[in-house]
């Protein structure tokens, strides 16, 4: 069974890896072999797809700064449990040649699937962003 502190604390890293763009390879044992990963712009699976992505975002974001709000256990097995996971992301983007960057400012609302790995450490099977939720003044993906 998984605890809430364990979630949260699961949640939090994966988020602190995001935020200082962590070496890729920081998110290997946070993943299963098969997982999949839906976003907005694009839905990957295996830490292949996960890389080619990540190798994407970390170059057209800067600034980063995640705020979880909310990591609560929906559903829960013997060996698996959803969570749905709420976000707040600020991000900068600059276009080139423009003066200037932009600033994201969202919620992301999310489900994600936890799994045991063979250590018995939590790791994502399934990630889903479900929608975005912007602030006022925020530039739009």
């Amino acid at each position: 069974m998984f605890t809430h502190p364990e979630i949260w604390s699961f949640a939090s890293n994966w988020y602190r890896y995001l935020d200082v763009h962590a070496p890729l390879d920081s998110f290997r044992p946070l993943l299963t072999d098969d997982v999949q990963l839906v976003f907005p712009e694009a839905t990957v699976t295996g830490f292949e797809g996960y890389s080619s992505w990540y190798n994407n975002v970390i170059n057209i974001f800067f600034d980063e700064q995640h705020t979880l709000r909310i990591a609560d256990i929906t559903n829960q097995a013997d060996d698996s449990c959803d969570v749905h996971v709420v976000v707040n992301w600020h991000a900068s983007i600059w276009n080139a040649p423009e003066a200037r960057s932009t600033r994201l400012m969202m919620d992301a609302d999310q489900t994600w699937e936890i799994k045991r790995n063979s250590n018995g450490q939590p790791v994502v099977s399934k990630y889903i962003v479900n929608y975005m939720t912007y602030e006022p003044g925020s530039c739009k993906l």
